[in-house]
């Protein structure tokens, strides 16, 4: 049985994630190099193995290309079940969030979606109320969807430089969000990640936020 097909039982734990995207080809000042995906990688899976994630964990993330999709295999590949939130549409999802980066993620989106309950914030939720952010409003529809078990089950994994986004509903956002509500923090702080992967293989960039 698929982490699709599984019935939403209370889980144990649940795994929210937020984390920058592939850094655009041309980018004018570097987040998230591609060559820095399999560090990236390594620090989402060893975070998963420390808090014991497994198949009686919810795993809760968006889709884009960099941090979302290797949260999203990490978490499948210890067993736990997949929700993923998109703000728009899928072909304009993909478009913006996934398609500027090699093809291989586009590949490695719809792996994911095959194995994953996929939630599309316009057929959910309705049209965007004038003013609001449709980046935000997915930000606070998966906290909201993480707190439907309760706030004391919540470990949000972050892949973040500590810095605002390109625009309103990055990382930044849903970090302040988390704090004002509940939960555990587990912040990977790429400033170091990028520059130590010995360290990174020890465990020692990774922020407790209790």
């Amino acid at each position: 049985m698929t982490s699709r097909d599984q019935p939403v039982r209370s889980p144990r734990k649940i795994l929210l994630f937020s984390g920058h995207m592939i850094d655009a080809p041309g980018r004018r000042h570097p987040r998230f190099p591609p060559e820095k995906e399999l560090i990236a990688a390594g620090a989402i899976s060893m975070t998963l193995s420390r808090i014991d994630a497994g198949p009686s964990d919810l795993a809760i993330c968006g889709g884009a290309c960099g941090g979302d999709l290797l949260f999203a295999e990490a978490a499948l590949a210890r067993g736990a079940t997949l929700e993923l939130y998109i703000p728009f549409d899928e072909r304009t999802f993909l478009a913006k969030s996934v398609d500027f980066a090699d093809a291989h993620w586009r590949r490695r989106f719809f792996a994911a979606k095959r194995n994953a309950r996929l939630h599309v914030l316009p057929v959910e939720l309705g049209s965007l109320p004038t003013g609001e952010d449709p980046y935000e409003r997915n930000n606070c529809w998966m906290l909201e969807s993480s707190m439907r078990f309760g706030a004391e089950k919540i470990d949000f994994i972050c892949l973040w430089d500590g810095r605002g986004g390109d625009g309103p509903g990055g990382t930044k956002h849903l970090m302040q969000k988390v704090r004002g509500k509940a939960g555990r923090i587990h912040w990977l702080d790429t400033n170091h990640l990028w520059h130590d992967l010995s360290a990174v293989q020890e465990g020692l960039h990774e922020k407790e936020c209790d």
